[in-house]
């Protein structure tokens, strides 16, 4: 293996939006340095919910067509 060719990979501390922090290895920045989020798994949209994904698959159009039909189903009386 070639010397000196791969960088560094050391400890660092990854602050959360919320503040929480927590360790892991990584080639950013140096030794002890802090990465601040702007943006993480509690915050961004695609995971707490706040994107409106629009569906479009044949399954999506089969059931915006007949998702109120009860197929097989007895309706209570």
């Amino acid at each position: 293996m070639k010397a000196d060719i791969h960088p560094d990979y050391h400890e660092i501390t990854v602050v959360m939006t919320d503040g929480s922090e927590f360790k892991t290895r990584s080639t950013y920045g140096k030794e002890g340095d802090r990465l601040q989020l702007d943006v993480d798994p509690k915050t961004h949209p695609a995971w707490v919910g706040g994107v409106n994904l629009r569906k479009t698959g044949r399954m999506e159009k089969f059931s915006n067509r007949f998702g109120d039909l009860n197929f097989g189903s007895k309706k209570a009386e």
